[in-house]
């Protein structure tokens, strides 16, 4: 173990002097962070898919029913209380309005009816502060029609979320996801590809080293690189940026680690494929790309094409993003964490069993 350790060493240095691998691995994502924090610390969005529950069936329930569907900022969708709260828990709708039985009979006797909205400040397309202001406009401009000296329709608010979403907290998951796609990419195909191009690999494998000792210590390497942009982009987070960590940190640890296996896996793949230093960046930026503006790590899926969904599901990063996005912010999922979990593992147990089967030395 004392020889896995002194490569971990040795890896850890050559690292560290390298600064162009520095500034991809740490630097990079910092600035990602910092950019995306400016401009997204605040939370805004242009329109708002709206389940409408209406149990009254009366005059006054039907005329209202038709006013939220002409709502320009809504796209409103009807059916029942628990289907429509379903929905809404899963993220599906951004929230709920019930008109409740009895509605039109309690306005026309002159007493104050309420309107139920019930909301997620915690979904990715809802600014919790802009749907309550309009829901109240449309109520606010439905009572300007009666004379009551009580106004007939009031506003109910409820959240089935503990926390509030910002911004930068639903964008910060996706830009650490990011960090370790490029980490297990182009910090361990390219230096991979180089040291067997070099004749390196060649010259360790004739050595009487046992050959997944040099292995260990160079996952050790990136894992420890993994643990290390966590800390800075989650601590800059909280620091700067004031993003509250909901779960538990070593929840987050975890996947970080999960996170950097499935991509480091994923390099070494790639290095067992490509033959030179040019087709390794050739490949890793043809995986790259795609993921980055594909997985929802700087935008919500839904509002991708539908016919790109085939392929959104297909990407480990997506997997990633939804399960850190849970995790740290709380985020209503994507998909059901273990799923999550499941799909990560399994492209780390499928590289590492093709990586086995086709890297070469020399």
């Amino acid at each position: 173990m004392s020889t896995v350790v002194s490569l971990y060493r040795a890896s850890i240095k050559e690292f560290v002097r390298d600064r162009s691998a520095l500034f991809w691995t740490i630097a990079f994502p910092v600035i990602f962070i910092v950019l995306f924090g400016l401009i997204f610390g605040g939370n805004s969005s242009p329109s708002y898919t709206v389940g409408l529950v209406n149990e009254d069936g009366g005059q006054v329930g039907n005329s209202l029913a038709q006013i939220f569907g002409q709502v320009k900022p809504f796209t409103v969708k009807t059916g029942t209380r628990d289907a429509e709260m379903d929905h809404l828990k899963k993220g599906q709708i951004d929230l709920v309005i019930v008109i409740p039985a009895g509605l039109s009979q309690a306005v026309a006797s002159g007493q104050t009816a309420q309107v139920q909205m019930f909301y997620d400040p915690s979904g990715n397309a809802t600014n919790a502060q802009i749907v309550v202001n309009i829901v109240q406009q449309v109520l606010a401009a439905f009572n300007q029609n009666y004379t009551h000296v009580s106004p007939p329709l009031a506003l109910e608010t409820q959240s089935v979320t503990a926390h509030h979403e910002s911004g930068i907290d639903f964008l910060m998951p996706g830009v650490l996801a990011m960090s370790l796609m490029q980490l297990g990419l182009f910090a361990t195909a390219t230096p991979l590809v180089a040291l067997r191009q070099d004749q390196v690999l060649r010259r360790l494998g004739a050595t009487p080293l046992p050959r997944w000792k040099l292995l260990s210590s160079q996952v050790m390497l990136r894992l420890t690189i993994g643990i290390i942009q966590a800390a800075v982009i989650v601590g800059l987070s909280i620091a700067v940026f004031n993003v509250h960590i909901e779960g538990n940190l070593l929840a987050v640890a975890g996947l970080v680690v999960l996170g950097a296996l499935s991509f480091v896996a994923m390099g070494y793949l790639v290095a067992s494929l490509a033959r030179t230093v040019e087709s390794a960046n050739g490949i890793t930026s043809a995986i790259n790309f795609p993921m980055m503006f594909l997985s929802g790590i700087f935008f919500p899926l839904a509002l991708l094409p539908a016919f790109l969904t085939p392929v959104v599901r297909a990407l480990p990063l997506t997997y990633l993003a939804d399960a850190l996005r849970q995790v740290t912010v709380g985020s209503v999922p994507e998909f059901p964490m273990m799923l999550d979990l499941a799909v990560l593992a399994g492209w780390a147990v499928v590289c590492a069993l093709l990586s086995a089967r086709f890297f070469k030395w020399e």
